[in-house]
């Protein structure tokens, strides 16, 4: 089965329609699949959803996806750092269901699991908790969340090997396991592709049997906030 291809647009050719719901791996600007989503925007699909933590900011991650109105609803937990997010939220042009972030974490892992829903009591007496299911457990209030079925899952990984196994450094593994894990088909674009076999097993954050293509690409490191401090005075 052929799994490494030449580029996003290859990677991602005969698997978008509009319409589809969409899980995408990082964590603020840390792990994004930028490939992935620029290649999305200039296939022009529409009408997207997305499972994130967050949309980026307005030039950087699904924040270029909303500039272009190809986006109208976000399953997220974070949505500050992007301006154009809050303005359509706030104008109803977008939709949005906000999930706790561990809520959302879980959620997607259950939908990786093929766990259809599971009961939290995070949310409870608020908002969130609104429209949803209550159920007592040992004289305690819980929420059913509904697990992530996605129709494609991306994600960025730091290393793969030809196999598709994966391996993510320090905070870029926080949603991107989960959300890869969720989707029918799970694209992936990587830093580096090595020979199967090299990687260490003890070290593999994904397996390779939920990754169906890979590609390997050049990636841009932003700081989201850049805080400093003045140097001492001698």
């Amino acid at each position: 089965m052929k799994k490494i291809y030449a580029n996003a647009s290859e990677a991602l050719d005969g698997v978008l329609t509009d319409g589809m719901l969409i899980a995408a791996g990082g964590f603020g600007l840390c792990g994004i699949p930028e490939l992935l989503l620029e290649a999305i925007k200039e296939s022009g699909v529409k009408d997207l959803s997305f499972a994130s933590n967050n949309a980026g900011v307005d030039d950087f991650g699904i924040g270029i996806l909303l500039q272009t109105k190809q986006v109208k609803k976000m399953i997220s937990s974070y949505v500050g750092e992007n301006a154009e997010f809050m303005r359509q939220y706030l104008s109803g042009e977008l939709e949005l269901e906000f999930n706790p972030q561990g809520t959302l974490a879980e959620r997607m892992r259950a939908g990786g699991a093929g766990i259809p829903g599971f009961y939290t009591k995070t949310g409870v007496g608020t908002v969130i908790a609104d429209g949803k299911e209550h159920k007592d457990f040992n004289g305690e209030t819980y929420i059913l969340e509904e697990g992530i079925f996605a129709d494609l899952a991306i994600v960025k990984a730091w290393k793969a090997d030809e196999t598709g196994n994966l391996v993510f450094r320090k905070t870029a593994r926080n949603f991107n396991v989960p959300a890869a894990t969720c989707g029918k088909i799970c694209v992936a674009e990587v830093e580096e592709i090595v020979p199967r076999g090299s990687l260490d097993p003890d070290s593999i954050h994904l397996p390779g049997i939920y990754v169906h293509r890979i590609i390997q690409g050049e990636h841009e490191k932003r700081i989201e906030q850049r805080t400093t401090r003045k140097k001492e005075e001698a």
